[in-house]
């Protein structure tokens, strides 16, 4: 039982670190929307903030393996490792605070 446990924790952390690394995506594509002109600098500020108002309102609805699953075959193998990244860091914070 814990073992299911342990792996339930980690599609959880999956899934917030995919929200997380759809969030920074998101942002720089709006930075560089800025940059090149395509929009002004408060038409990204307005975008932006959407993109957090959304992030948390995902953030706030039940995480299901199915969804975090759904989820995670959408991302492409860049994006997979940056998540990784973020569990295992996530993971070694976590266990830093426990010993």
């Amino acid at each position: 039982m814990n073992n299911f446990s342990e792996d339930l924790k980690k599609v959880l952390l999956a899934g917030i670190g995919a929200v997380a690394v759809t969030a920074e995506k998101s942002k720089e594509v709006v930075e560089d929307l800025v940059k090149k002109g395509e929009l002004t600098v408060e038409q990204g500020k307005v975008l932006n903030e959407e993109l957090k108002h959304n992030v948390a309102e995902k953030l706030r609805k039940p995480v299901s393996v199915e969804t975090v699953e759904k989820d995670l075959q959408n991302m492409d193998v860049e994006d997979l490792e940056t998540l990784k990244a973020k569990i295992e860091e996530l993971q070694k914070a976590k266990n830093e605070t426990n010993e």
